[in-house]
């Protein structure tokens, strides 16, 4: 199992992540790539925020899935914002899907940085992830 934890001895993270997240031998590490706010057919999902950062969760969850693991094997979320104007709206919609994803606030270690731009104009917020997929036996 996958073990998160905040020791005593640091400052309370000041968002919903973990300080240290520890992946057991039994687990290999999945890196995925950037995501964007598009929806499966490539359309943006809007123009603002909170509606981009829920389709990339959205799309975050289906590369789970399609790896063999869910939302408990996420290690780390690393995200990325093309100013400080679009917070509010990311973190209403990280909130709602890390409150579904992590009912008892056991959250992935994260980061978040605000850059000058990234790679589209339209867009926002990018968000790259580590998964710790449980490795099947190979018999």
């Amino acid at each position: 199992m996958i073990q998160r934890w905040n020791p005593e001895t640091v400052a309370a993270p000041i968002g919903p992540y973990s300080h240290l997240v520890r992946v057991p031998a039994d687990h290999e590490l999945v890196v995925v790539s950037g995501q964007i706010g598009v929806l499966p057919d490539g359309e943006l999902a809007g123009p603002d925020a909170e509606s981009q950062t829920r389709a990339l969760l959205g799309n975050l969850e289906r590369l789970l899935e399609a790896s063999g693991a869910g939302p408990e094997h996420l290690v780390k979320v690393f995200s990325m914002m093309s100013g400080t104007e679009h917070l509010a709206g990311f973190r209403t919609a990280m909130r709602e899907t890390f409150t579904r994803w992590y009912p008892e606030a056991d959250w992935p270690a994260q980061s978040l940085i605000v850059v000058a731009a990234l790679a589209r104009p339209e867009l926002v917020v990018e968000v790259e992830a580590l998964i710790a997929v449980p490795v099947l036996s190979r018999d």
